[in-house]
């Protein structure tokens, strides 16, 4: 089927083929293409908590600016259009169902030109678009051959790494303003037909150190900025990015954002014991073995909550049953990670009804957001030799 391209869209579900028509047709929402806020999204907030947020928002802020900006220069090493980001970016929304974030993307999307309606281009959109769904809903399919898929239609190193964070960074955001209107007690819009992730085979997390490796060649020393070495030596002793920065330092201003939004999220869960929890079953759900398996080495957990981890949220539930807060938060990451759109009033208040404080049950949650960031990005641009 040959590839058609117009200049609107008259909804946000997005195909990379679509017919033809004569009239540019709007898309659906078009306000929602100039927030004011590019993170939140306007989202409508009251003062206080807003406050609070901005040490998250801010760096978010800038990472959408550098991956969405009005103009991209490409090169022979920087292949990654506008219009590939923007649509990277819907599909990975569209997947999470958050209405907002569809509006959005799919109004800055509406008016720009797509490829040339070629065999090669049309191959090249659909391994992208492929790649782009794959990872917001299955990460744990994500694998060196489907990075190979990429690198066959041309992307480079530079672009691996883009792709990947704006999958990362639409996840989060998409988490983000979920949890925000579920605090704000915004009732859920639920799209009928939406597919829900189902966690990761429990055969990935066998007993026993799981190691990784990049699976793509790390930024190199001897060629490397001066500003990429700085940034470098700022953000890998940072324990969240100790085995990610080299290989993110091919986009070092992303890096810079990047790592100074982990750092803010780590000061901000102090209950160290319940966000290793969050991050390891957040990563057991993701499919990301080698972040569960790091997480387990960081936080001390008893052997029997360990194997139920391992094993699922069946198995979890039952050893939680008589641990009222710690199975609430569980419930509430399950569902945070496998159905953003449908986390609701009701999942926040459990947490509260539990004796979790509103804050820390925010920030446990941002926690969990940012931990899908970090897996699936463990995932798509490392590797776990058996």
């Amino acid at each position: 089927m040959e590839q058609r391209r117009i200049a609107g869209k008259s909804h946000w579900y997005h195909e990379t083929q679509s017919s033809a028509s004569r009239t540019n047709a709007l898309p659906l929402v078009p306000e929602a293409a100039t927030v004011s806020d590019p993170f939140l999204l306007d989202l409508d907030l009251a003062d206080k908590p807003k406050l609070a947020l901005e040490g998250i928002a801010s760096p978010a802020r800038k990472i959408y600016a550098l991956l969405f900006p009005p103009r991209v220069s490409l090169s022979r090493l920087r292949t990654f259009s506008a219009y590939d980001r923007l649509s990277t970016a819907l599909t990975a929304a569209q997947v999470f169902g958050v209405q907002r974030l569809c509006n959005h993307y799919a109004a800055r999307l509406a008016p720009l030109s797509g490829p040339d309606s070629t065999r090669e281009s049309n191959y090249r959109l659909a391994q992208i678009t492929q790649h782009a769904r794959q990872l917001a809903a299955s990460p744990s399919v994500i694998d060196s051959r489907a990075r190979q898929q990429l690198e066959d239609v041309g992307l480079t190193f530079y672009d691996l790494v883009v792709i990947n964070q704006i999958i990362g960074f639409v996840a989060f955001q998409a988490r983000v303003i979920a949890v925000l209107q579920a605090m704000s007690g915004q009732p859920v819009r639920i799209i009928p037909g939406m597919e829900r992730q189902q966690e990761a085979d429990a055969a990935l997390f066998s007993p026993g150190e799981t190691k990784w490796l990049p699976g793509i060649d790390v930024a190199d020393l001897r060629l490397a900025s001066t500003a990429q070495m700085d940034t470098l030596a700022r953000w890998q002793p940072l324990a969240e990015l100790r085995r990610l920065a080299p290989l993110l330092a091919h986009e070092h201003l992303l890096l810079n954002e990047f790592g100074a939004l982990c750092q803010h999220i780590a000061q901000r869960t102090p209950n160290k014991r319940l966000s290793g929890l969050v991050a390891a079953y957040t990563a057991r759900i993701n499919g990301s073995s080698s972040c569960f398996s790091w997480h387990l080495q960081q936080n001390t957990l008893d052997m029997a909550l360990v194997e139920a981890l391992r094993t699922g949220s069946q198995a979890l539930n039952r050893t939680l049953a008589e641990m009222g807060k710690e199975r609430a938060l569980m419930q509430a990451v399950q569902l945070l990670t496998c159905a953003p759109d449908r986390f609701s009033p009701a999942h926040f208040s459990q947490l509260l009804e539990q004796g979790v404080s509103r804050q820390a049950a925010i920030d446990l949650l941002i926690s969990c957001a940012l931990n899908g960031w970090l897996n699936r990005l463990h995932i798509a641009l490392g590797k776990c030799p058996s």
